[in-house]
């Protein structure tokens, strides 16, 4: 090996590493390998940042926005509100639900088309008795196949399609992936529908619900000796951290305050609203000599009661919340908000909660002032776990919105624009037409995917042009020597795969799509096949919490355990290489 290519090695590996550690969010590390590349030598200076004006980095955030648009016109819900129906079986409901998120994620990113049914699954689950769980699996699963039928599904086929026209002269177009994706999310949705949901663990439905923490919401008076007399709410802060008790806020003369009474000087007679279990709020009673409030104050404290409200939240990767606490991010002072409790993979904290670093996937139980609820969840980063309150705006921006993206499907399809183009002109007429907000525009794109594309384009074609995925191809090709045509496409499905289980799928592509083209050209065979491949095999990230985002996000709200995918997506996996590498010899031969 040479130089370059032990520094580039060197640097996926670490990569690589250093996301399966999951220490540091994945566009940091991806940029600062892009850095280290470009000090090291590897990486032209020139070529830096040629990946932040690459075709699949604008694409994959023009997307985003368009999915915005969708949403924010009222289309989806139009969907959900006239096909879901909790009366029906849960195989059935599986089926519909997984038919409608297969198809939305075809023609949206597949992180959203989840995000805008999780909560309608949720409720679903809950009017009809039993566990989102059984459901929100299966639910994930068919937003991500569903990605694979068409160009902009999904980020991979983006990366392939742009990395084939710069190798190839030509992009795949917009449904060159369908014969294909189409088949491997067919026979996938059929099998969770029927059977997939079946090898779920059943548990019990774990969220916390505002009865369950109803008794911690409590009211404690200051007697008219008491020497907290004279000092600031927020002077409290400190003894209710040592007692685990939070402060919700404060009543005087029976108007109840929030945020504003934290720099309120106490006085005789007023009442600290707190929340905390009993043995708490009895530890913060006795060492500050507050007195219990009589029975018709308690009475009047309710959560749901005038001035508060509590909400769901889960929390994703994208949160400012991620690795820190409720305390930590200032969610009193800041947002006035109080964190309740936290649901984490099917087990309740409501102890020391705010002082529990918050993970991805988790669901939060937050107290709210009231209507600010869409404020606090949207500062967090975090998704709501009820049916958005989000009206149609109209009739007629409905059928605008989706008038104006399939006239840019069909234009790109056809080759009469090239899809980026299409796409902007979306987003500019859907920013003319107000249907997404100027000032949301730049709200709805993922930065953090946007640098992680942007960083680890020029590291991949670093890596092609040292010779590197000459060798990894030539490793494979010599692993497969004598095999036939089918046993090496399935060799490169399953280490693709293998490795999209455990990575961030943009950065399995980047790799990977590079290698099939090399061990086609080894092998004096058409690269589409093997690219084909590599689309399928990416996208299938079905065995592990970690592998794709939507499964992440379903973590805290079904109550899964690490262990819980592999059940499911291991044969949905097998499947899916069944079924396609037949489909990609009748569709793309060799």
């Amino acid at each position: 090996m040479t130089t370059d290519q032990i520094v580039l090695f060197s640097l996926f590996g670490l990569v690589f590493g250093l996301l399966l550690w999951g220490r540091f969010r994945y566009d940091i590390v991806a940029f600062s390998a892009l850095m280290a590349g470009v000090v090291l030598g590897v990486v032209p200076t020139q070529d830096a940042f040629s990946g932040f004006g690459h075709p699949a980095t604008i694409v994959v955030a023009l997307v985003l926005v368009v999915s915005a648009g969708l949403v924010r016109s009222g289309a989806v819900f139009l969907i959900t509100r006239t096909l879901v129906d909790e009366s029906r079986s849960l195989g059935s409901h599986i089926a519909l639900m997984g038919v409608i998120g297969g198809v939305l994620s075809a023609f949206m990113n597949n992180v959203a088309a989840l995000a805008l049914l999780m909560p309608v699954d949720i409720q679903t689950a809950r009017k009809a008795g039993r566990s989102p769980g059984l459901s929100l699996m299966p639910l994930s699963f068919a937003t991500i196949l569903g990605g694979m039928v068409t160009l902009i599904g999904t980020p991979p086929n983006i990366i392939i399609a742009a990395i084939r026209e710069e190798s190839l002269g030509a992009p795949f177009r917009m449904f060159d992936f369908a014969p294909v994706g189409g088949v491997a999310a067919i026979a996938g949705l059929i099998f969770v529908a029927l059977i997939g949901w079946r090898l779920i663990p059943v548990r019990e439905d774990t969220h916390i619900s505002p009865e369950d923490l109803s008794q911690y919401i409590a009211e404690l008076t200051v007697p008219e000796d008491a020497k907290l007399i004279g000092k600031r709410l927020s002077e409290l802060d400190e003894d209710a951290e040592r007692a685990d008790v939070a402060i919700i806020g404060l009543i005087r003369d029976g108007e109840r305050r929030y945020g504003p009474a934290r720099n309120a000087t106490l006085r005789a007679g007023d009442s600290l609203v707190l929340e905390a279990t009993p043995e708490a709020l009895d530890e913060f009673r006795a060492a500050l000599g507050l007195a219990v409030a009589d029975a018709q104050r308690e009475e009047k404290l309710k959560a749901t009661g005038a001035g508060v409200e509590i909400i769901e939240v889960v929390v994703t990767d994208q949160s400012r919340l991620i690795g820190r606490t409720a305390q930590g991010v200032g969610l009193a002072w800041r947002q006035s908000t109080v964190l309740m409790g936290i649901s984490r993979s099917g087990k309740r904290i409501t102890n020391l909660i705010r002082k529990t670093p918050v993970q991805s996937g988790d669901i939060l139980l937050l107290l709210v002032p009231r209507d600010t609820g869409a404020d606090v969840t949207q500062w967090l980063g975090c998704l709501p776990l009820a049916e958005r309150g989000l009206a149609v705006t109209s009739d007629e921006k409905v059928w605008l919105a989706i008038g104006l993206f399939l006239a840019a499907v069909a234009a790109a399809s056809v080759g009469l624009l090239y899809l980026p183009v299409a796409l902007g002109l979306v987003v500019v007429a859907y920013v003319l037409s107000k249907i997404v907000p100027l000032s949301e525009l730049y709200t709805h794109i993922e930065w953090p995917v946007v640098v992680l594309l942007g960083s680890m384009i020029p590291l991949g074609a670093a890596l092609e042009s040292s010779g590197g995925t000459e060798l990894i191809a030539g490793w494979l090709v010599s692993l497969t020597q004598g095999m036939p045509a089918w046993a090496v496409l399935t060799v490169l499905m399953v280490v693709t795969m293998s490795l999209s289980d455990v990575l961030n799928n943009t950065a399995t592509t980047i790799v990977a799509a590079p290698v099939g083209i090399q061990m086609a050209q080894t092998l004096g065979v058409s690269p589409d096949p093997f690219l084909m491949a590599v689309a399928v095999a990416a996208s299938s990230a079905f065995l592990t919490p970690i592998g794709h985002k939507n499964n992440t996000l379903i973590l805290g709200p079904g109550g899964y355990s690490f262990g819980d995918y592999w059940r499911c997506g291991l044969p949905l996996e097998v499947i899916i290489v069944a079924v396609s590498i037949p489909a990609i010899l009748v569709f793309w031969p060799l």
